[in-house]
């Protein structure tokens, strides 16, 4: 089955190319376009794609309130946020709305494939470096409880070895081939995860994890 992806962006010629090259590739499939974010959450309401390409800067409706609508309204969706010029603040405003990750404009097409197909797996489009920068900052100033984890939030072994390779950036699928797991008990644990410490996603569970101390990001 194709991954469906929509893209949202102000510029014609961008979507066109976007699309272009989404098309080009194996088991992907552009199902619609939008010029703002809302347009692009109107759509995502009746297309129901499996991954957005968002542009954080468009008129009327910006990328990031869009992304943080569909995390609300259709938190199955996978959103990527899409910038000109990827700066630590936008970055993180971002991530903290919802997305999975972001690429800059001028990303290579194979890079911007594999992007959609490991938020489709559950992964977070970060390079590791980046990853670490910006995880660092936002376990300052976003909102997850910080400090030691309390008994109700306790991870049995298996959870912290899930968490510990979240940490490295894999996917679900590569976490299942590490631990000799099926790809369904990884999203398992992660949601058990989520469902204790009050987090909505994998980002907010990493940042849990190093504030408590569970992982670093060296």
């Amino acid at each position: 089955m194709s991954i469906r992806v929509l893209i949202a962006d102000d510029d014609t010629l961008v979507r066109r190319a976007l699309s272009f090259f989404v098309e080009e590739a194996e088991g992907l499939t552009v199902v619609g376009e939008a010029a703002d974010g809302a347009e692009a959450v109107a759509r995502c309401h009746v297309l129901r794609p499996d991954v957005v390409l968002m542009d954080i800067r468009m008129p009327g409706t910006d990328g990031h309130t869009a992304i943080a609508e569909l995390t609300r309204e259709l938190p199955e969706i996978r959103s990527i946020a899409v910038t000109t010029y990827a700066s630590d603040d936008t970055v993180i405003a971002a991530l903290l709305a919802g997305a999975v990750g972001f690429l800059v404009k001028d990303t290579a097409p194979d890079q911007i494939v594999a992007a959609i197909r490991s938020a489709h797996e559950g992964g977070y489009v970060l390079s590791p470096d980046v990853a670490r920068e910006l995880i660092q900052r936002m376990t300052a100033s976003a909102p997850a409880p910080t400090g030691p984890l309390g008994m109700d939030e306790a991870v049995s072994e298996r959870e912290l070895d899930v968490i510990a390779l979240v940490a490295r950036g894999m996917t679900n699928a590569e976490i299942a081939r590490e631990l000799y797991l099926a790809e369904a008990t990884v999203k398992s644990h992660l949601r058990r995860i989520m469902l204790r410490w009050g987090v909505r996603d994998r980002t907010q569970v990493l940042i849990r994890a190093v504030r408590a101390g569970l992982v670093t990001l060296d």
